[in-house]
């Protein structure tokens, strides 16, 4: 996979990256985050779609430009998710 910015999110706690790392190790499409019980598609499981929902997910594997076209608003300046 050639886009990688949903990778190591230095805002995300070390505990739901590693859940997040091990669960594309695995190749799975996402993970259970034990905080708030819902389940969370890996970069994985996003890029697999084929698009950006511009929905804001936390490990969006889409650069910038295609998460604002796809209607998300906010974006970090280094292309990297908020």
């Amino acid at each position: 996979m050639a886009a990688t910015y949903g990778d190591g999110d230095p805002d995300l706690e070390p505990e739901l990256q590693a859940l997040h790392d091990r669960a594309v190790a695995a190749g799975q499409e996402g993970y259970l985050d034990p905080q708030l019980g819902l389940f969370v598609m890996t970069r994985l499981g996003l890029a697999r779609r084929g698009s950006c929902c511009g929905v804001g997910c936390r490990h969006c594997p889409y650069p910038a430009e295609q998460q604002r076209a796809a209607g998300r608003a906010t974006c970090r300046p280094d292309n990297r998710e908020l």
